[in-house]
Order: structure tokens, then sequence, then C-alpha cells
């Protein structure tokens, strides 16, 4: 059944949202500190079984500078002109084994796939640990950890690892010359999303199902978790609701598409109960740059993969590729 507005008024919904007044120095401030560590991201070459591209192990400082780890997969047959894809993981999920990441090397893109701190135990591994968190009582997961202040928000934390893992991908030599292209799906669309405002010089995001856009109206619309952890924290805590949805405004998708000014390509699930149709449509219709959106009426969370990937390659190929490459 479909779950939220009609297409129609999907396509013009573009509420207001909490916005801090220091929303953008906050975030300058972290990056700053961020950037402020000097050590180098390390690529050390590993053997798999993967034969079409040379695959690395990736270890790059993040928030804090804490070790942040990833994937890099360089195709043996790159595409000329293209782009090098940072990727970012759903919830629950880390980077998991190289041989989980071959879509974009084996169309010719080189690919680094940022693993998820403190994230890994639903679906698929993951290697990197959050010892930044202060371990403040929180809901089960992760949306809640450290919410009283957004300076010890878990995804304050995970927002500085992707702009920081755009800076890892440009310090390899096969990215000389190459565009970035940032993706995901569901958080991992949010993390594209966050990281095409915060790392810069972004050519183009590719943000699937996007979590974390609007969450205050993804609470009166769902209580599907990852949402569902707000509703249950914030039931244990009413007098603490402000100071939450305050916290989750520096995070909130819509206002880091408000800034993000590189093509982007959006896709929605009009079924969809994780990332409510109304929550994407908010990030889109609020998108700075210019978009486009792939909606799939009949499908949820999960969208057709197939042809939505095939929606992606031709998306990267039309805004990202040099021309004089196309052409070839």
């Amino acid at each position: 059944m479909f779950v939220d507005l009609p297409l129609a008024e999907l396509r013009r919904y573009r509420p207001d949202v909490l916005e801090p007044p220091e929303f953008e120095a906050f975030w300058a401030a972290q990056l700053h500190a961020a950037r402020a560590d000097t050590a180098e991201p390390v690529f050390t070459p590993v053997r798999t079984p993967i034969r079409h591209a040379d695959v690395f192990d990736v270890s790059f400082p993040g928030y804090n500078g804490d070790p942040v780890k990833a994937w890099l997969l360089l195709p043996r047959d790159a595409v000329p002109g293209g782009p090098l894809v940072v990727e970012y993981v759903g919830y629950n999920g880390g980077r998991g084994e190289a041989l989980q990441w071959l879509t974009y090397s084996c169309a010719g893109h080189p690919h680094l796939v940022m693993d998820t701190r403190g994230q890994g135990g639903g679906w698929r591994s993951a290697d990197t640990w959050d010892p930044s968190d202060n371990g403040a009582p929180s809901s089960t997961g992760f949306l809640t950890r450290g919410i009283a202040d957004p300076r010890t928000h878990y995804y304050t934390r995970l927002f500085v690892d992707a702009a920081r893992a755009v800076d890892a991908a440009r310090a390899h030599p096969a990215a000389a010359g190459r565009p970035i292209v940032t993706a995901g799906i569901s958080q991992g669309g949010g993390l594209a999303i966050a990281a095409a405002h915060l790392a810069g010089e972004v050519r183009a995001t590719i943000a699937d199902v996007p979590f974390l856009a609007h969450p205050r109206r993804a609470v009166e619309v769902t209580d599907s978790r990852p949402y569902g952890e707000l509703v249950e924290y914030c039931g244990v805590h009413p007098e603490r609701v402000e100071d939450v949805f305050r916290t989750l405004s520096y995070v909130d998708v819509v206002n880091h598409a408000k800034r993000a000014s590189c093509p982007a390509l959006f896709s929605v699930g009009l079924l969809d109960e994780i990332t409510p149709p109304s929550t994407v449509f908010a990030a889109f219709n609020h998108y700075a740059g210019d978009k486009d959106i792939a909606v799939y009426p009949f499908n949820g969370h999960e969208i057709e993969q197939t042809r939505h990937l095939a929606a992606k390659l031709a998306f990267i190929e039309r805004t990202v590729t040099a021309p004089a490459d196309r052409a070839l």
C-alpha cells in the first residue's frame, strides 16, 4: 500500500525544516579540525580473486583522527576521463569484502567504499571502531547516540568521515585528473549528499532512497527503524524532544542538499516505509543543483536494482565523463 502523499503532491513538497543559525560555522569548524590531522591515507595492496581490478585496503583519518577503513578498486581498463566513485554503506552495514563491490569497477570507474564506524553487525561486516563515542545512554541503534549535542552526535562523526573519504580518494595517484562522484543507498545516500556539500569540488552525487532527510516528518509517518529509534528515545525522554530535533537539524540531509550544487540523481520508492517518500522529496525539492529523480511507484526501500544501475551509469556518462571521451 502507498504510505505517504500522492506523487503529484510529493513533487511539490518543499517543507520548511529546522535549520540552526550556526549550521555553516559548525560544519566549517568540524572539517577544519578533522583536516588539521596531517596523517596520510594508507593504501595497502591485497590479493583477491578479482581479476579486472587492483584492490587496496585503505585506512584514513576521519573524525578526531580516528582510523577509518575503506576498499579501493582500480579497474585495469578504466574509462578515460571517467570519475572516481566514493560510495557509502547503508544502515548497520560496513565495507564487508571487496568481492561485494564489483559494479562500478566493472564499468571502468575507480571505486572507493568507505567503512562505517561502529556499524557492521546487521547485514555486512565492518572493520572500523568508533572510539570517539561518549557512551551516553541511547536507544538501540545509532541514531540517538550522543543526541544531546551536535558535537557529540554519532552522525556528526559519520558525516566528517564521509568528507574525509573524499579527501582520501583524492590522495591516491589514480585520482589525478578524475572528478569525484559520491554515491550510496539509504544511509549511504544521505552521506553521499552530505559529502557533496562538505567535501567540496564533488562533480556529481547519486543518492538512492536517502536516509536522514526531514526526520521530524519521518517520525510522523513511520515507526519503522531506524526512525523508530527516535520514537523510542523521545517516548522515554519527552522533555528532550526539542533538543533531539535541534541536534538532528545539523545532519538533516535537507539542509545539506540546500548547499550542494553538483548534478544529482535521486531515487525513491513510493511504498518505502523506511525512508518515506515525502522525506526523500523534501531533500530532492530543496536540492540546489541540477537534479533528477527516478520514481519507482511499486517499490519500497529496495528499489529495482538492475534497471536503476543502468540509470546510474547513464547519469555518470552524461554528466561527468568528459565529452571527448563520450564520443569514442
